[in-house]
This record gives C-alpha cells, sequence and structure tokens, in this order.
C-alpha cells in the first residue's frame, strides 16, 4: 500500500493524476449513454467519444439523469 490509509496504492493515484494533467488543456469530444430504470432514477454516463478500452474502465462519469442540465439552458 505504500503509505495510503484509504487502501489505494500511492503510486497509481500519482499515475493517474499525471495522466489527466497531461489532458487537462486537450479537447476532447464526450459522448452519453443513459440507461432507463423502472424503479430508481435513470443514470447517465459520460465517456471520451475517442477512448481505448484500457482507459474507458476508468475515464467516466456517472450520476442521476437529473443531475446533467442542458448547456443552453444553463449559459
Amino acid at each position: 500500500m505504500n503509505g495510503s490509509t484509504g487502501g489505494y496504492d500511492d503510486r497509481s493515484i500519482q499515475q493517474r493524476l499525471a495522466t489527466a494533467t497531461q489532458y487537462a488543456s486537450d479537447e476532447f469530444d464526450l459522448e452519453s449513454v443513459v440507461v432507463r430504470y423502472e424503479n430508481r432514477a435513470n443514470r447517465c454516463t459520460v465517456v471520451p467519444r475517442e477512448c481505448s478500452e484500457t482507459d474507458l474502465v476508468t475515464t467516466w462519469l456517472s450520476a442521476d439523469a437529473d443531475a446533467f442540465v442542458d448547456l443552453e439552458d444553463s449559459r
């Protein structure tokens, strides 16, 4: 665990932060997928449009669909 108290490998976290910093100024297209449920909130997942399958495992954001707003409505 290399000194981490949360159960995560510190080197892994540092590597992910370095990768995120590398892409911080890059522009990229995102796509979203909404999964609809009958008995709970619908979920929306956002991923980079061009993402390798290896990176896709850790490069996504998912939340209840009603947490997202239309970009034009929020301007």
